[in-house]
């Protein structure tokens, strides 16, 4: 399935956000938020039925995803950390003083693209493979969401029944692509194929008429 849900924010200040299907993922993650405050740099994540909640938070910087517990760790974080890095490097200073959603607009389409890359591309997991897991999140540990809210509190946590076929929808949409983009190169080099022999039947038939024993010669 991979990752369904993610956000950027600032204290209990959102900046950005994005899910990939009907859930009420933010409402639950605005609770971690609020629950979760300060600025000291952390990795923890936090489960709730079959779904995590992944937060890292760096400088004041927090980025948080919802994926599903088949994705593991290393994928996840990694995703926070590629986010983290893309929204500093896109808003540098500005974000300790953004109002709440002043870069959703324009990076919530960047979050769709990543959880789309982080979700069914296996480049993304074999890219990281090759830096090698982060330090830190080998020492997450998966803690019942529980922890940090109260049960009292805690929101029931809803996603569509589609969302277990987003995964799959991910993949389907990259293979799609793949599928046309071979089909289109195939018709490309079957038009150029045509076209050479179309033009050496010319040069036969020209050649025969022009050079045949019983007609004239044509030059």
């Amino acid at each position: 399935m991979g990752i369904l849900y993610a956000l950027v924010g600032r204290g209990s200040v959102v900046l950005a956000e994005f899910s990939g299907t009907t859930t009420n993922a933010s409402a639950i993650a605005r609770q971690i938020l609020e629950k979760t405050p300060g600025n000291n740099d952390m990795h923890v994540s936090y489960s709730q039925d079959r779904y995590i909640f992944h937060v890292k938070r760096t400088d004041g910087l927090t980025v948080l995803c919802m994926a599903d517990d088949t994705a593991g760790r290393r994928i996840p974080f990694a995703f926070l950390e590629d986010i983290h890095q893309k929204f500093v490097r896109t808003y540098g200073r500005a974000v300790h003083s953004a109002q709440p959603y002043g870069m959703n607009e324009e990076f919530s389409r960047i979050l769709s693209q990543q959880m789309e890359y982080y979700s069914s591309d296996p480049n993304a997991d074999r890219i990281n493979r090759l830096k090698g897991e982060m330090s830190q999140v080998r020492n997450v540990m998966i803690e019942n969401i529980d922890k940090v809210l109260d049960r009292g509190d805690r929101l029931e946590l809803l996603v569509d029944k589609t969302a277990n076929m987003q995964g799959n929808t991910f993949r389907f949409r990259k293979q799609a692509r793949r599928f046309r983009s071979t089909v289109w190169w195939r018709n490309v080099k079957l038009t150029i194929a045509l076209i050479v022999v179309l033009l050496v039947i010319v040069y036969v038939v020209l050649a025969f008429v022009c050079h045949g024993p019983a007609l004239p010669s044509c030059f």
